[in-house]
Protein backbone atom coordinates (compact mmCIF):
# COMPACT_ATOMS: atom_id res chain seq x y z
CA UNK A 1 0.00 0.00 0.00
CA UNK A 2 1.75 3.53 -0.76
CA UNK A 3 2.24 6.18 1.79
CA UNK A 4 0.43 9.41 1.97
CA UNK A 5 2.39 12.03 1.61
CA UNK A 6 1.91 15.60 3.09
CA UNK A 7 2.98 18.67 1.63
CA UNK A 8 2.70 22.51 2.21
CA UNK A 9 0.31 23.55 -0.75
CA UNK A 10 1.91 25.83 -3.57
CA UNK A 11 0.13 28.28 -5.69
CA UNK A 12 -1.06 26.24 -8.49
CA UNK A 13 -2.77 23.49 -6.74
CA UNK A 14 -5.15 25.82 -5.04
CA UNK A 15 -7.74 25.47 -7.74
CA UNK A 16 -7.34 21.80 -7.61
CA UNK A 17 -7.49 22.00 -3.98
CA UNK A 18 -10.72 24.28 -3.89
CA UNK A 19 -12.70 22.13 -6.43
CA UNK A 20 -11.89 19.11 -4.39
CA UNK A 21 -12.89 20.70 -1.33
CA UNK A 22 -16.33 21.33 -2.99
CA UNK A 23 -16.69 17.66 -4.49
CA UNK A 24 -15.86 16.28 -1.08
CA UNK A 25 -18.32 18.30 0.61
CA UNK A 26 -21.09 17.90 -2.50
CA UNK A 27 -22.27 15.00 -0.35
CA UNK A 28 -24.18 17.99 1.76
CA UNK A 29 -25.67 19.35 -1.05
CA UNK A 30 -29.20 17.57 -0.71
CA UNK A 31 -29.22 17.26 3.23
CA UNK A 32 -28.65 21.44 4.12
CA UNK A 33 -31.04 23.79 2.85
CA UNK A 34 -30.13 25.07 -0.62
CA UNK A 35 -28.86 28.39 0.16
CA UNK A 36 -26.50 27.22 3.03
CA UNK A 37 -25.11 24.83 0.46
CA UNK A 38 -24.59 27.84 -1.52
CA UNK A 39 -22.89 29.54 1.10
CA UNK A 40 -20.63 26.98 1.90
CA UNK A 41 -19.84 25.98 -1.65
CA UNK A 42 -18.40 29.89 -1.86
CA UNK A 43 -16.68 29.48 0.97
CA UNK A 44 -14.84 26.15 0.20
CA UNK A 45 -14.32 27.68 -3.48
CA UNK A 46 -13.04 31.04 -2.46
CA UNK A 47 -9.69 32.32 -1.37
CA UNK A 48 -10.41 32.28 2.51
CA UNK A 49 -7.86 30.02 2.74
CA UNK A 50 -5.07 32.59 1.91
CA UNK A 51 -5.06 34.96 5.02
CA UNK A 52 -2.04 35.68 6.20
CA UNK A 53 0.02 32.92 8.43
CA UNK A 54 -2.38 30.39 7.27
CA UNK A 55 -1.06 27.09 6.01
CA UNK A 56 -2.71 24.99 3.10
CA UNK A 57 -1.61 21.46 3.64
CA UNK A 58 -2.15 18.65 0.58
CA UNK A 59 -1.85 14.85 0.70
CA UNK A 60 -0.45 13.24 -2.38
CA UNK A 61 -1.40 9.58 -2.69
CA UNK A 62 0.10 7.99 -5.55
CA UNK A 63 1.40 11.20 -7.23
CA UNK A 64 -2.16 12.75 -7.06
CA UNK A 65 -3.05 15.62 -4.75
CA UNK A 66 -6.10 13.21 -3.07
CA UNK A 67 -6.88 15.67 0.31
CA UNK A 68 -6.20 19.28 1.90
CA UNK A 69 -6.77 21.05 5.09
CA UNK A 70 -5.87 24.34 6.02
CA UNK A 71 -4.52 25.57 9.56
CA UNK A 72 -5.84 28.66 10.66
CA UNK A 73 -3.06 30.78 13.39
CA UNK A 74 -4.43 31.62 16.57
CA UNK A 75 -6.32 34.62 16.60
CA UNK A 76 -6.99 34.88 13.24
CA UNK A 77 -10.23 35.88 11.76
CA UNK A 78 -10.76 32.12 10.06
CA UNK A 79 -14.97 32.65 10.24
CA UNK A 80 -15.02 36.68 8.76
CA UNK A 81 -16.34 37.98 12.00
CA UNK A 82 -18.59 35.28 13.28
CA UNK A 83 -17.35 34.07 16.06
CA UNK A 84 -14.35 36.20 18.49
CA UNK A 85 -10.85 35.52 17.92
CA UNK A 86 -9.50 32.18 19.28
CA UNK A 87 -6.63 31.86 21.65
CA UNK A 88 -4.90 28.44 19.82
CA UNK A 89 -4.85 27.19 15.84
CA UNK A 90 -7.86 26.39 13.98
CA UNK A 91 -8.26 23.36 11.55
CA UNK A 92 -10.91 24.00 8.43
CA UNK A 93 -12.04 22.91 5.18
CA UNK A 94 -10.39 19.56 5.72
CA UNK A 95 -11.41 17.58 2.60
CA UNK A 96 -10.90 13.88 1.31
CA UNK A 97 -11.32 13.24 -2.08
CA UNK A 98 -14.10 10.53 -1.91
CA UNK A 99 -12.14 7.97 -4.37
CA UNK A 100 -9.23 8.18 -1.75
CA UNK A 101 -11.71 7.60 1.88
CA UNK A 102 -10.55 5.15 3.92
CA UNK A 103 -6.91 5.22 3.33
CA UNK A 104 -5.96 7.44 6.33
CA UNK A 105 -5.92 10.52 4.37
CA UNK A 106 -7.52 12.90 7.05
CA UNK A 107 -6.19 11.23 9.93
CA UNK A 108 -2.39 12.00 8.21
CA UNK A 109 -3.75 15.73 7.63
CA UNK A 110 -5.19 16.31 10.88
CA UNK A 111 -1.62 14.41 12.74
CA UNK A 112 0.22 16.93 10.48
CA UNK A 113 -1.97 20.27 11.82
CA UNK A 114 -1.52 18.95 15.43
CA UNK A 115 2.30 18.56 14.86
CA UNK A 116 2.74 21.80 13.16
CA UNK A 117 0.55 23.33 16.18
CA UNK A 118 2.89 21.12 19.16
CA UNK A 119 5.92 22.63 17.35
CA UNK A 120 5.45 26.12 17.59
CA UNK A 121 5.02 25.24 21.20
CA UNK A 122 1.44 25.54 21.70
CA UNK A 123 -0.80 23.55 23.70
CA UNK A 124 -4.19 23.47 21.84
CA UNK A 125 -6.04 23.14 18.47
CA UNK A 126 -9.18 23.50 17.87
CA UNK A 127 -11.92 23.14 14.52
CA UNK A 128 -15.76 23.78 13.89
CA UNK A 129 -17.53 21.52 11.89
CA UNK A 130 -21.34 21.28 11.02
CA UNK A 131 -23.31 19.34 13.36
CA UNK A 132 -24.68 17.40 9.71
CA UNK A 133 -21.13 15.66 8.83
CA UNK A 134 -21.62 13.37 11.69
CA UNK A 135 -18.31 10.94 10.33
CA UNK A 136 -15.68 13.67 10.50
CA UNK A 137 -17.25 14.39 13.98
CA UNK A 138 -16.60 10.56 14.80
CA UNK A 139 -13.22 11.24 13.51
CA UNK A 140 -12.06 14.49 15.63
CA UNK A 141 -13.62 12.59 18.99
CA UNK A 142 -10.98 9.56 18.23
CA UNK A 143 -8.08 12.05 18.12
CA UNK A 144 -9.75 13.00 21.33
CA UNK A 145 -11.07 16.80 20.43
CA UNK A 146 -13.64 17.85 22.90
CA UNK A 147 -16.62 19.89 22.59
CA UNK A 148 -16.24 23.50 23.16
CA UNK A 149 -20.18 24.45 22.40
CA UNK A 150 -20.03 28.10 24.02
CA UNK A 151 -17.95 28.53 20.73
CA UNK A 152 -20.70 27.29 18.93
CA UNK A 153 -22.64 29.29 16.08
CA UNK A 154 -25.31 29.51 13.50
CA UNK A 155 -23.49 31.07 10.71
CA UNK A 156 -26.72 31.10 8.39
CA UNK A 157 -29.77 31.33 10.92
CA UNK A 158 -31.35 27.72 9.55
CA UNK A 159 -31.07 25.70 12.56
CA UNK A 160 -27.88 24.20 11.01
CA UNK A 161 -25.00 24.44 13.88
CA UNK A 162 -21.42 24.60 13.76
CA UNK A 163 -19.68 23.16 16.59
CA UNK A 164 -16.73 23.53 18.38
CA UNK A 165 -14.34 21.60 19.38
CA UNK A 166 -10.26 21.58 20.98
CA UNK A 167 -8.16 19.30 21.91
CA UNK A 168 -5.34 19.85 24.45
CA UNK A 169 -1.89 18.78 22.87
CA UNK A 170 1.13 17.14 25.29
Amino acid sequence: MSEVKILDAHEEMLALIREQRVNAYSEYANVLPSEHWKALKRALSSGADSHEGVDIIAAELNGTIVGSVVLFPPKSNAYNGLLEELEYPEIRMLAVDPDARGKGIANALITECIERTKAKGLSKIGLHTGDFMKNAIHVYEKFGFKRLPQYDFEPANDGIIVRAYVLEIH
